[in-house]
């Protein structure tokens, strides 16, 4: 077991699944001559070469759709998009021929392509740099959506998009946790998508989350414990296909629910765990299920507009004492 940070665990998993099948292949801004804009792609260059680690223009829509259709002819490309907010303008690429090819040649061409890169608020970038993509995407039919919160997870669910699957996978990743460090095994390993994992184990209330709001979902289920509150934690990882039976069988047990997430709350995925959740759960709620998301706005620059608009600790706390019906 070591402890590597996250955008090496990304390495890892890109570089292993590079040296198995000679048909991956990296491509993005600064992925190759500089090492990849946050580094992810350090070193890669020099080992598999410009063949395999292509520099493209600052042209999402023009790389993307090269990506695309080498997808389709047999070979199985990773795009890196220095931010998420960049492959709005790869749009049409991913939505209207990549998650569509498949239904559209009746099953004959598929797209195994994995689309990566750092998605949601990064601190002080300004609005046009920091919005959270898994609930427009996972719209999609045809997409899979992947949002890891720690580089165990990150690795193995990569590995697992790169190699085993045939539909495009959309990974986004937290750009404020490519230096933080996780356990990673030595031995190789494989997360499947679709699974969400039960990070902490709890009886009173359960609290979901995914990609760096797990943080405010721990942070909370931590201060809860002070206070005799025993909150279960639940890590979505794959945004779709939702495993929302997780979620399910773990407020039969709790008869609560809390959810954490970076999105925009109009259709968010939140607004998704809901319906389903009174759909099949209803008579084991307790409790209203409550959410609490990112402000109905464009983020600001201003540091404490930023911390006002996003989820936080106290907030979630106060949220879940809401549900369980204490005093403030």
């Amino acid at each position: 077991m070591r402890q590597i940070p996250l955008r090496e665990a990304l390495r890892e998993a890109m570089s292993e699944e590079m040296r198995r099948d000679e048909r991956v292949f990296l491509m993005g801004e600064e992925v190759a001559e500089y090492n990849g804009a946050y580094k992810v792609s350090q070193g890669m260059l020099a080992e598999f070469g410009p063949r395999r680690i292509l520099d493209t223009p600052i042209a999402e829509l023009g790389f993307t759709a090269v990506a695309v259709g080498a997808a389709q002819n047999g070979l199985r490309p990773i795009v890196e998009f220095m931010t998420w907010n960049f492959a709005v303008l790869a749009l049409d690429q991913i939505l209207n021929t990549a998650s569509k090819m498949l239904a559209m040649s009746g099953g004959q061409i598929s797209c195994p392509i994995v689309f990566r890169g750092p998605n949601g608020s990064a601190g002080q970038l300004g609005a046009q740099h920091s919005t959270a993509f898994e609930a427009l995407y996972a719209n999609i039919p045809g997409l899979k959506v992947v949002s890891p919160s720690n580089g165990y997870d990150a690795k193995g669910l990569l590995k697992q998009a790169i190699r085993y699957e045939e539909d495009p996978v959309c990974f986004m990743e937290a750009e404020l946790m490519y230096g933080e460090k996780s356990d990673i095994p030595d031995e190789e390993y494989y997360i499947p998508l679709g699974k969400a994992d039960v990070k902490k184990q709890g009886t009173d209330v359960t609290i979901v989350s995914f990609n760096k709001m797990m943080k405010v979902a721990l942070g909370a289920a931590a201060e809860l414990e002070k206070e005799g509150i025993s909150a279960e934690v639940i890590d979505l990882r794959t945004i779709r296909p939702l495993d929302w039976m997780t979620i399910l069988e773990s407020v039969k047990k709790t008869n609560r629910l809390v959810i954490v997430e970076e999105q925009w709350p109009f259709a968010s995925v939140s607004s998704e765990i809901t319906y389903r959740i009174q759909k099949e759960g209803f008579d084991y709620l307790d409790a209203p299920i409550r959410r609490i998301t990112a402000a109905d706005a464009p983020l600001h620059y201003a540091p404490n507009l930023v911390s006002l608009a996003l989820p936080d600790v106290g907030r979630t706390v106060q949220l879940v004492k809401e549900v369980m019906y204490l005093k403030k």
